[in-house]
């Protein structure tokens, strides 16, 4: 039975598709886990605030605790949006329950995560791509401006171009190309006309999904796949390079797409990424204790 004087610590990580809590004692062991909806205050800052309440509640559940513990935790917690100065503001600003909370954005504590505290950097290739170093002086953010304005390289942006290559080729104005087979039956079209009305007013989640296709397809041979591989992966070489600039003792990669990324990138650059030591949840608590010493 967990000493109601013992302190307890909360991670929070926080994103546009959901919000991940973790609870852990003083001596850094996992307590319980709870996950709840998206927690991006750039969308709804009440939805936000509303998501870590009940993430926290689930992790205290978990951990077999009451509800009324909430306010035992001194919670780090790390959101995408809060990069935004408004929004950070806004946030830091809760009248949160908890009995201490650390703010940061999602990228500082997934670098303080895969690097167990350390200073370091990270490239993330999932649904977005961001990079990230982070040194004793300041931090540099790299990309990440979103869909479909930016995130080159992600799965969101790898499935908008897929989408547009396809509909050139319908028109006989581009290459034909395996991806259109391939992507008219994941999405159950018939014709161009069908595939715009399907994706009208879709956002970056349901347009990454159609990432596997594009690498699918570039397998199989295919030249307009494999040249939108090729963009991404010289995109992705300027941010390494750009990141490496900073000279980080460690540089990690993080997200869904690694996997298949791994075959479209240089040798030399994919022998450097150093795997992740914990995930963000975890970078976010030891954000917290490092910002209660301070303090």
């Amino acid at each position: 039975m967990l000493s109601s004087e013992q302190q307890l610590f909360l991670g929070i990580d926080g994103g546009g598709s959901k919000c991940k809590a973790v609870i852990v004692d003083a001596n850094m062991q996992c307590l319980g886990e709870g996950i709840a909806g998206a927690a991006n205050p750039f969308h709804c800052v009440e939805h936000a605030q509303n998501s870590i309440v009940e993430a926290a509640g689930l992790a205290l559940a978990d951990a077999g605790m009451d509800s009324q513990r909430i306010g035992d935790l001194i919670a780090g917690v790390g959101l995408a949006g809060v990069n935004i100065p408004k929004y950070f503001s806004l946030m830091n600003d809760w009248q949160h329950p908890f009995k201490a909370m650390h703010l940061a954005t999602d990228l500082h504590i997934a670098c303080l995560g895969a690097h167990d505290g350390e200073q370091g950097a990270i490239m993330i290739c999932g649904t977005g791509s961001v990079g990230y170093v982070s040194s004793a002086d300041e931090s540099l953010i790299v990309g990440g401006h979103g869909f479909p304005q930016g995130d080159i390289c992600s799965g969101a942006w790898l499935g908008l171009q897929a989408v547009q290559r396809v509909l050139l080729a319908s028109d006989a104005l581009g290459e034909q190309t395996l991806l259109s087979e391939k992507i008219f039956q994941a999405l159950d079209c018939q014709q161009a006309t069908d595939l715009v009305s399907c994706l009208s007013g879709q956002g970056a989640t349901y347009y990454a999904r159609l990432a596997v296709h594009v690498f699918d397809a570039a397998d199989a041979g295919d030249l307009v796949a494999q040249q939108i591989l090729a963009q991404a992966s010289n995109y992705f070489s300027a941010m390494f390079h750009k990141l490496m600039a900073r000279n980080p003792t460690r540089i990690s990669l993080i997200g869904g797409l690694q996997v298949r990324l791994k075959d479209w990138l240089a040798i030399d650059i994919f022998n450097q990424f150093s795997k992740p030591r914990q995930p963000p949840e975890i970078g976010a608590i030891l954000f917290a204790r490092q910002q209660a010493q301070q303090n």
